[in-house]
């Protein structure tokens, strides 16, 4: 029991905070240098913020897992994922609303994942067919195209849900999702990004020491909330500071 209890030390809110913290060292790396710079210190500060994504797909599992009230939780999402909408693109300069920039990359994150929650509880339901799930599951992955990380944080996040308690097959699920995503950038944008995105598997560890646990703290579910697009904030006022209205994020 005891060399259990060694191997699983950290937290829900502690995972909550490496998150955290990696995200922001990313996004201010790119603030500060702008585009993608291949110097290799640089690339390191990228490396350390692909911790982020695989964390936050992670506990969104977790959180349809655990939530007593489904409706106010997929209310959540989508509001988060909203305010977070005008947070990121004032971040990076991107256009609100204006299709000729193209139409990836143009909402954070919190929109696939607030679809990611959508399908894994219309998975539970007995009464929709299972032709009709997969016809959701496939919208959903269409209408998350336009969000950082697109299908790929729609898909994890339910694969992960639904190997819950093996985590061997959810870690698989990491690797899985983050190379489909590695591959489209190698063959369509740029391959060292794509081989950047591959660093992801380094969360893995760190979802090994997870031991079920919450953390004392109760506020770690809303500072991240407000973190968010509060930080989001402060980097597009660097940004305007710093470069002017430029976009930093192809």
């Amino acid at each position: 029991m005891k060399g259990n209890t060694l191997k699983k030390c950290l937290n829900g809110n502690q995972l909550k905070l490496i998150a955290i913290i990696a995200m922001t060292i990313d996004h201010l790396t790119w603030i500060l240098f702008p585009g993608f710079q291949t110097v290799w210190w640089v690339l390191g500060l990228h490396i350390i913020g692909r911790l982020t994504a695989p964390i936050m797909w992670f506990f969104i599992a977790e959180g349809c897992f655990y939530t007593h009230d489904r409706r106010k939780y997929l209310m959540r999402l989508f509001g988060f994922a909203v305010v977070s909408h005008f947070a990121y693109d004032f971040a990076f300069g991107i256009p609100f609303f204006d299709a000729s920039y193209g139409f990836l990359n143009r909402t954070s994150v919190m929109w696939s994942l607030a679809l990611a929650a959508v399908i894994t509880f219309v998975w539970q339901i007995e009464k929709i067919s299972t032709p009709l799930k997969f016809v959701i599951l496939f919208s959903a992955c269409i209408i998350s195209l336009p969000s950082d990380w697109s299908s790929i944080a729609v898909m994890a996040p339910f694969f992960i849900y639904n190997h819950r308690g093996k985590f061997k097959l959810q870690a698989l699920d990491i690797v899985i999702w983050t190379a489909v995503y590695a591959l489209v950038y190698f063959f369509a944008i740029d391959k060292l990004y794509a081989i950047l995105q591959m660093f992801t598997f380094l969360s893995v560890p760190l979802l090994f020491l997870y031991n079920g646990k919450r953390g004392k703290w109760k506020g770690m579910k809303w500072l991240f909330y407000v973190y968010y697009p509060a930080h989001l904030v402060v980097i597009g006022v660097l940004r305007l500071l710093l470069h002017g209205d430029i976009r930093l994020i192809a």
